[in-house]
């Protein structure tokens, strides 16, 4: 027997047992508590994947920031208003916009089917306990800076991809009255494809909310820079409308807690 055919028989002997990798990380569930005083319903359940590189696995500060607010902020900024929202992780403030009577909510993120399946489990389930009542809502995949037809017409049967020359005609009526941004800007080198998405698919009145945690507290200032790309290259308004310490989502080194407990919330208003 050659020394070839003495290792073809001996293949076997480098092939991975089905127990050799470790099994992913199982889903797991969250819930977040609504902070309205009568609020129905007053928790929502959210199933996380286990382990994401996307960071979708957590309930991040500012999600739970972000819901807050639009509790708060309703009347003015969701009720029959169309919405938004990019990288939605569990989904929450598209949640909470469909809880508040939006006239369309379109939650996107990254079009990972771990990903979506959550995002989607999320909203069944909600509107499943809430009787069906719950606002229209698509969850769809959606890479930043991308081709926006298919989320200014997500109900079409297939994405409908639109010219440079489409887009500039989309009629403002087609647009969304509110982008959410939860926990996006320290993706640095993506401020420009965020931007361009939110450019091409808000209306003239519309507004983008935008909310994060500086996790990374020496580039707190390539945070910030988002906003400044915002005023100069796109067009947008810019304005802070507040900062808020909380306990910080991970502990690490005393000298920045403070920094890392905070969550910005600004707001971007067209300017063109």
């Amino acid at each position: 027997m050659s020394d070839l055919e003495d290792f073809e028989g001996d293949a076997g002997l480098f092939e991975e047992p089905d127990d050799f990798r470790p099994p992913p990380p199982e889903s797991h569930f969250a819930t977040y508590k609504r902070k309205l005083a009568n609020a129905e319903p007053s928790e929502i359940t959210l199933k996380l994947v286990g382990k994401s590189p996307l960071w979708g696995h957590l309930l991040w500060n500012a999600g739970i920031f972000t819901a807050d607010y639009l509790d708060k902020n309703a009347v003015d900024l969701v009720k029959n208003k169309k919405i938004l929202e990019l990288g939605a992780a569990s989904g929450l403030p598209g949640l909470v916009s469909a809880l508040n009577d939006a006239k369309l909510v379109v939650s996107t993120d990254y079009p990972d089917p771990d990903l979506l399946s959550h995002i989607q489990y999320n909203f069944d389930l909600l509107n499943e306990q809430y009787k069906g009542q719950l606002s229209k809502y698509i969850v769809k995949g959606y890479i930043w800076g991308n081709n926006v037809g298919p989320i200014l017409y997500p109900k079409e049967e297939e994405d409908k991809e639109l010219s440079d020359k489409e887009i500039s005609e989309v009629e403002d009526e087609d647009k969304f009255d509110l982008i959410i941004l939860s926990d996006l800007v320290f993706n640095h080198t993506e401020h420009h494809k965020l931007l361009t998405t939110c450019r091409k698919t808000l209306k003239k009145d519309g507004k983008c909310l935008v909310v994060f945690s500086p996790h990374r507290p020496h580039l707190l200032h390539k945070d910030l820079e988002f906003f400044e790309t915002a005023e100069k290259e796109y067009e947008f308004k810019s304005h802070q409308v507040s900062m808020v310490n909380w306990t910080p989502m991970f502990q690490e080194d005393e000298e920045t807690v403070e920094i890392r407990s905070r969550v910005y919330c600004f707001l971007l208003s067209a300017n063109w």
